[in-house]
């Protein structure tokens, strides 16, 4: 389906739909997900959440990326430590090469989180909702779990909640996430996740 295609009504169902973001509050530490992207936001985002006292993990993911060839895992390490954040508290998952393999291979570290009794942030781009689903879908045990969200930027431009319709890159990326997961949600490959409280939950 094209952009061309869709109602006022539809195009604000699916921001709805595709919309991660549902923070934790501020008094409640987390372990922080960041999945692999070749921008640098979620790593503006798990230092400044670490500084307050709200990250006391981050899971840095991502292998190669094939548009520019850095380790993403890596890429996240060193900005956070260059941010001041510990190198101790930070777990690198740097082999995945898509979404879900980004959860599959950082398992024993969502683990580890669990176990210490802190819940998880993931931090991906805002329309990203097969985060979620790769979340409750391979740690079937999260419980409650929180997302906190970024505008990716294409061709110089910010792909946001409002003007991704405009923008050639992101029309392609939201419509493709609501398809998808839509349909990876019907056909029961995703486990649904539901916004309740405040929280994310499957």
């Amino acid at each position: 389906m094209s952009g061309e295609d869709l109602s006022t009504e539809q195009i604000r169902e699916i921001v709805s739909f595709v919309d991660i973001e549902a923070a934790p509050s501020q008094d409640e530490p987390t372990a922080h997900f960041l999945f692999g992207t070749n921008q640098p936001q979620p790593v503006e985002i798990a230092a400044e959440r670490y500084h307050k006292g709200l990250a006391p993990l981050i899971i840095a993911t991502g292998g190669i990326n094939r548009h520019t060839g850095i380790v993403e895992a890596h890429m996240f390490r060193d900005l956070l430590i260059e941010r001041g954040v510990p190198d101790s508290v930070i777990r690198c998952e740097d082999q995945a090469a898509n979404t879900w393999q980004n959860v599959e291979l950082s398992l024993p570290y969502l683990r580890e989180a669990l176990e210490s009794g802190l819940k998880i942030t993931a931090i991906s781009k805002w329309y990203h909702r097969r985060t979620l689903h790769c979340l409750a879908t391979l740690v079937p045990d999260i419980g409650r779990f929180y997302g906190i969200s970024w505008e990716p930027i294409y061709a110089g431009k910010a792909v946001s909640r409002t003007d991704w319709l405009g923008i050639p890159d992101g029309k392609r990326r939201v419509i493709r996430e609501w398809e998808e997961v839509s349909r990876r949600v019907a056909e029961r490959s995703f486990k649904d996740v539901r916004l309740t409280d405040g929280a994310w939950q499957s």
